[in-house]
């Protein structure tokens, strides 16, 4: 048997194991207190386990867990405030970035000066477009699969909404998802479907009807 411990703990951790906490112990005011046994806690949690494991139980909340986690994976949250194109736009986005440090080669050499204003697109060009849109609207996939199609395939599809795992399967080729909506903020879209493409050293965003 373990040290003993005031009631306050023994309660505490009888109400974590779901269970009820004796009332005989009474406080200091009322008479004595008698000390009660600090159960072995992994013992315990084994004990339900077990319990759970023979009952079945355990293995429904295992598949109900695992259910979960799938559906979670092939149908992520839709990316906040975006709405479907009703008014084409077209605007510009500057990827060039100011240094914080200077940036150096393993040999010393000095590439970027801290401070220094660098254009990614001066050094390696954008190699695929990329179709934003939302793949619960079959009027965007349409759309998406026609710029698709324009762009020769080298246009990388990447869902706002709906889930990528069911088109890929339709379209039998990768398809992504913007996670957080992480790039559409970044490039400042608001509507979709949207067609993000290099144009010199700039890339032209072109929110389009579907």
């Amino acid at each position: 048997m373990r040290a003993f411990r005031v009631v306050s703990f023994a309660v505490c951790a009888a109400g974590l194991l779901g269970m009820t906490a004796s009332s005989g112990a009474q406080s200091h005011a009322l008479g004595p207190t008698y000390p009660i046994a600090e159960p072995d806690l992994l013992k315990e949690i084994e004990r339900v386990l077990k319990e759970k494991e023979k009952s079945g139980e355990l293995a429904k909340l295992q598949k109900q867990a695992l259910e979960r986690s799938t559906h979670s994976a092939m149908n992520p949250r839709a990316v906040e405030g975006l709405t479907r194109t009703r008014q084409a736009r077209t605007f510009f986005f500057d990827p060039s970035i100011v240094a914080n440090q200077r940036i150096t080669t393993p040999e010393g050499r000095v590439l970027v000066e801290a401070g220094q204003r660098v254009n990614p697109l001066d050094q390696m060009a954008m190699s695929q477009q990329l179709v934003f849109f939302d793949a619960r609207d079959p009027d965007q996939v349409s759309k998406a699969q026609a710029l698709i199609a324009k762009a020769g395939g080298r246009a990388k599809p990447i869902l706002t909404a709906g889930s990528y795992i069911d088109l890929q399967k339709r379209w039998g080729k990768p398809v992504f998802f913007d996670q957080s909506g992480t790039l559409v903020r970044k490039f400042g879209i608001n509507q979709v479907p949207a067609l993000v493409a290099q144009q010199g050293r700039l890339l032209r965003i072109d929110e389009v009807i579907p």
